[in-house]
């Protein structure tokens, strides 16, 4: 390990001095931006370099300008709420002067560039399926956390624990076969447990890409299912300096935060700094009443400085904490059937530092980033008359390290080859036990390559991981606990695809992926009262690597009153490693394997007959076996159920003087029944059917041409249905289980201030 940081440090010193900082090696872009109906200018449009990390937004003459860039070839995006976001190449060798015109938004399929596969492309040049989640759709929900906030994505789903808790879910597989990225780097902490959510500030994110399947080369083992890609928010204009402040309130738990923000671009120092508080109390619906142990209290602290190196790209060095205490819901019941209160309750903490490079090299960016977390879990415990007392404590130290090329030979061609992994050690520090202390330590190394013709796109790579994993051993009071063992894994990964567009708005894609996943500790080794999971687990130490095999099949389709999407996906998991119950035993669960094969789709229609009303549907569904096993335990436990989403979206000011991006929102939910449900030792039940509706409005409130505040309003489970959804592990408590959260109305007001 200290071998590979000298490497890395060496990397980023050596490849300074590479450009030099030169005024005659800076250029400036400027240009104007108007508006393709009437012609005039327009204010406020965000004007971003990727690559470059630098941008800036247009004044009320709809000018822009960029000063001391390189002498590069980039990718430009210009994008403004309601309308088409427009992404080009572009040579700064040659371009000084760029203008644009941008159209009414009547499209489902818009133009993004992705960064999450092996580098800057756009969305719709990418065979493999990805999707992301927009700037202003993070603006307008309301949610308890980052995942609640994008778990309405097709193909996407949440395991839940209360209102606080929630784990990501995509097309049927979660856990340690998602990869979340934040800051730059994979983001670790206990992922492997039912009860840990993400240990991330909802209010830092700035955008979410969602990649699904296999496809990623860049994450190697646990990225078999997907990956989620957190975007911070893009860095200030240069010469300015802005304060956000926001706040919500949610009526169910009485759930209040805020958020202050302080940002800015001077004398070639970029900075942003957070904080962030969310303090909420028990969830209520009209079956249990209020839920003892769904409270939860937050804060996070988050910062950025970094700086610019003339034109040789940059170094921004990260910092956060964050800190959660969540109860832990226990779901006993007295004798009248009434929840009994829960003393019991976790404190999270979570600390990370990340030094983020890029240098610019000839045609390419290396990409160099180191990063270090600590992660610290306690759960405490209190029998009834008691004071809490210290349980389970995990802690966990995790240092990153990833080191890329990405270049663009021509227009045609690109191409990408880096190396990353990490390095662990986890403790136990407290009284009970669950997993063992462990140490790990992977590498995998990565390349790719992709061809782009007029209408035909062809990409592929390969990447090999390998991966030391070793358990120590644990007396307690006398009895062997855990023991002393290690495994050393290994896998080669790949993925081919194409996308060919057929015309202008219609294309297809097919992707092929093979994946790869080393058992977790937990996984191998686990032997302990899992609290707040009901269960008992019991490791299995003679698991071998999950193998995926994943095809995907989508069409595209845009035009000025429908656009759509489908996708079809298969995918065949060899030793597919999943907890069952053991037979005879009310608690007690243990990891086996076997082989799973998930089939599926996400189809997406939005008919927008006229430019401000739209009328988006979409459907997911996800079917999930076990081969080879009887019919009670052939269904993969925590099967999502089908799900058919529809807002209907009126847009009623665009461009307003006062009101600008007023809308209203009426959408429904709707979840069929889930009868496949793993019934073997009564480990799973199925779940009837269930509707629920949402109504939103928001706005823009300006004032000469510049937006004073953002308002929100969202009224959640509007007839307050009393369900439980098939993800909700809360359905397993005490007697008839408990239900997922009742009605509530959401508040939300965001406000800017120019410094």
């Amino acid at each position: 390990m200290k071998h590979l940081l000298i490497l890395l440090l060496t990397l980023m010193v050596g490849a300074m001095p590479i450009a030099a900082d030169t005024e005659a090696a800076k250029v400036t872009l400027k240009g104007r931006v108007t508006d393709q109906n009437d012609g005039q200018p327009v204010m406020g449009v965000s004007i971003y370099l990727p690559l470059l990390k630098q941008g800036t937004v247009t004044d009320r003459q709809g000018a822009y300008e960029l000063k001391g860039l390189p002498q590069v070839k980039t990718t430009i995006q210009v994008s403004y709420v309601g309308h088409l976001t427009i992404i080009e190449n572009i040579d700064l060798r040659t371009t000084t002067e760029r203008n644009f015109t941008l159209q009414e938004n009547n499209a489902l399929l818009k133009e993004v560039v992705v960064t999450g596969l092996t580098g800057t492309t756009r969305a719709d040049r990418s065979p493999a399926p990805v999707s992301v989640v927009a700037p202003h759709t993070l603006r307008e929900s309301a949610s308890t956390n980052i995942i609640d906030a994008i778990a309405h994505q097709p193909g996407v789903s949440q395991l839940t624990t209360g209102s606080g808790i929630a784990k990501p879910i995509i097309r049927g597989l979660g856990y340690n076969r998602i990869v979340t990225v934040s800051d730059g780097i994979r983001q670790e902490g206990q992922q492997w447990g039912d009860e840990h959510g993400i240990e991330v500030d909802d209010q830092t994110v700035h955008s979410v890409e969602i990649l699904k399947g296999p496809a990623s080369l860049m994450y190697g083992s646990d990225a078999m299912a997907g990956v989620l890609v957190l975007h911070e928010q893009p860095v200030m204009p240069q010469g300015r300096m802005r304060m956000n402040l926001s706040t919500g309130y949610q009526t169910n738990s009485n759930l209040f935060n805020y958020s202050v923000n302080f940002a800015g671009n001077k004398g070639g120092v970029v900075w942003d700094w957070r904080w962030s508080q969310k303090d909420a109390g028990e969830y209520k619906n009209k079956m249990d009443g209020h839920v003892p142990g769904s409270q939860f209290h937050e804060r996070a602290l988050n910062g950025m400085v970094g700086i610019k190196r003339g034109t040789n790209g940059y170094s921004h060095l990260k910092l956060s904490y964050y800190n959660i205490k969540p109860g832990l819901i226990e779901g006993e019941r007295g004798a009248d059937g009434t929840l009994e209160p829960s003393e019991a309750f976790q404190k999270i903490y979570h600390y990370k530092a990340v030094l983020d490079n890029s240098f610019l090299i000839g045609d390419g960016s290396l990409k160099a980033v180191v990063g270090y977390q600590q992660n610290r879990r306690k759960e405490f415990e209190a029998e009834e008359g008691e004071s809490p007392e210290l349980g389970l404590d995990f802690r966990l130290h995790t240092v990153n390290y990833d080191a890329h090329y990405l270049a663009t030979a021509n227009d045609e061609w690109q191409y990408a080859a880096g190396i990353s992994g990490m390095w662990q050690r986890s403790e136990n520090m407290g009284s009970e036990f669950l997993i063992p202390a462990y140490r790990l330590f992977d590498i995998g190394a990565f390349a790719s390559l992709t061809k782009q013709w007029e209408q035909f796109t062809l990409s592929g790579g390969l990447r090999y991981d390998w991966r030391r994993l070793h358990s120590y051993a644990l007396d307690d009071d006398g009895e062997a606990r855990f023991g002393d063992f290690s495994r050393n894994f290994n896998g080669l990964t790949g993925s081919i695809g194409a996308i060919y567009n057929i015309r202008n708005g219609m294309s297809v894609r097919l992707n092929l992926s093979h994946g790869f996943r080393a058992p977790n500790l937990s996984e191998l080794g686990s032997n302990g009262e899992h609290e707040g999971t009901f269960r008992y687990e019991l490791g299995n130490q003679g698991l071998r690597p999950e193998q995926s095999w994943q095809a995907d099949l989508g069409f595209d389709y845009s035009s000025a009153i429908v656009s759509g999407q489908l996708s079809l996906f298969a995918n065949q998991v060899d030793h597919f490693i999943f907890l069952q119950r053991l037979t005879g035993d009310d608690n007690r669960f243990q990891y086996a394997a076997g082989t799973a094969r998930l089939c599926g789709l996400e189809a997406m229609l939005d008919i927008h007959p006229v430019e401000q009303l739209h009328f988006e549907n979409t459907f997911s569904y996800v079917n999930a076996r076990q081969l080879h096993q009887p019919e009670e335990s052939r269904w993969l436990p925590f099967t999502p159920a089908p799900r058919w989403t529809s807002v209907l979206r009126y847009d009623i000011i665009r461009d307003g003087q006062t009101l600008n991006n007023t809308f209203v929102s009426l959408g429904l939910e709707c979840y069929l029944r889930q009868g496949n449900a793993h019934t073997a030792n009564d480990t799973e039940t199925a779940t009837p059917s269930y509707t629920l509706l949402n109504l939103s409005a928001g706005t823009d409130i300006r004032m000469h041409g510049r937006r004073l505040a953002s308002l929100f309003l969202t009224l959640q489970n509007l007839t307050d249905r009393a369900y439980q959804s098939h993800l909700s592990r809360l359905k397993y408590a005490d007697g008839p289980g408990i239900c997922n959260p009742g009605r509530s109305l959401g508040l939300k007001l965001i406000v800017p201030v120019e410094l």
